[in-house]
């Protein structure tokens, strides 16, 4: 489907407006931030200064100090490299391992098939959070521990989707058409198959960015993931929660970012649904 038809979907230009306008924010947080999330300065002067107010030394804090006198809007914008980053790379590491797993699963359906496809199916019936808690507690948190457990606890459901295309994209007649002509069985995986199991993995893998920052967030909330003081939104949301009554901007800053980066993956990905299936709203 064009770029052009798919920009058309109002879901699609929203979602991507809002993951372009956090992407923009995380890359330009040095620039846009104003303040060095983590500096500390007179904290009985300059903790929980409400938005759009001036501390002692004339800085202007856009959302605000958190306890510590940190700014809310530098930890929030550099937090955000730390949420989108996280998606992404976990995203990736889930949709490349399920993508290998299905495929070769879906290809060679003897006992490798079936050896895979009862891996999977054991390791999907385990509850991911009791899991990401398991793992996460046996190594000392940190940002690649995150991105790790979360790429390797989410490609489950992926490898069963393409597992699940794959089985039908083998009965289809273009590929018994090339089997019949003597076509190897990872020739077929790699010339036929994959190419057209792109349109079920974009949009498994444009919902799973929201669902991997949402993990990160709750495992930070938990402090199971990036340490501070380094910023992270689930740590910050963490941090805010003793003062929602008399400083609420601590929690609801990082709080509206992580609802709009996950609604902004959920719109993008209905849209891509619907639009590489071919029925577009």
């Amino acid at each position: 489907m064009p770029d052009s038809a798919l920009l058309h979907d109002r879901r699609a230009r929203a979602g991507l407006l809002l993951l372009a306008g956090l992407t923009g924010l995380a890359l330009l947080a040095p620039l846009v931030a104003g303040a060095d999330p983590a500096a500390q300065g007179d904290v009985v002067a300059t903790r929980f200064l409400a938005p759009l107010a001036h501390g002692p030394d004339g800085h202007f804090h856009l959302l605000g100090t958190d306890r510590f006198g940190r700014d809310v809007w530098a930890r929030l914008v550099h937090g955000a490299r730390v949420s989108l980053l996280t998606g992404f790379l976990a995203t990736a590491i889930a949709v490349g391992i399920g993508l290998v797993v299905g495929t070769v699963a879906g290809v060679w359906r003897g006992p490798l098939g079936r050896g895979l496809m009862a891996a999977t199916d054991f390791a999907l019936a385990l509850p991911r959070v009791v899991l990401l808690l398991l793992l996460a507690a046996l190594w000392p948190p940190s940002g690649v521990l995150v991105v790790l457990v979360l790429g390797l606890t989410g490609w489950m459901s992926i490898a069963r989707l393409v597992y699940g295309e794959a089985v039908g994209l083998m009965a289809r007649p273009f590929v018994l058409a090339a089997r019949s002509l003597g076509a190897r069985r990872l020739r077929l995986a790699f010339r036929h198959l994959v190419p057209s199991l792109w349109t079920p993995v974009t949009v498994a893998a444009a919902l799973g960015v929201g669902n991997a920052i949402t993990l990160e967030a709750g495992l930070s909330y938990l402090g199971l993931g990036v340490q501070p003081p380094a910023p992270s939104w689930g740590g910050m949301i963490a941090s805010g929660r003793d003062t929602l009554v008399n400083a609420p901007w601590v929690a609801l800053a990082p709080g509206l970012a992580l609802v709009l980066t996950v609604v902004a993956c959920t719109l993008l990905g209905d849209a891509l649904r619907d639009h590489l299936a071919g029925h577009p709203d």
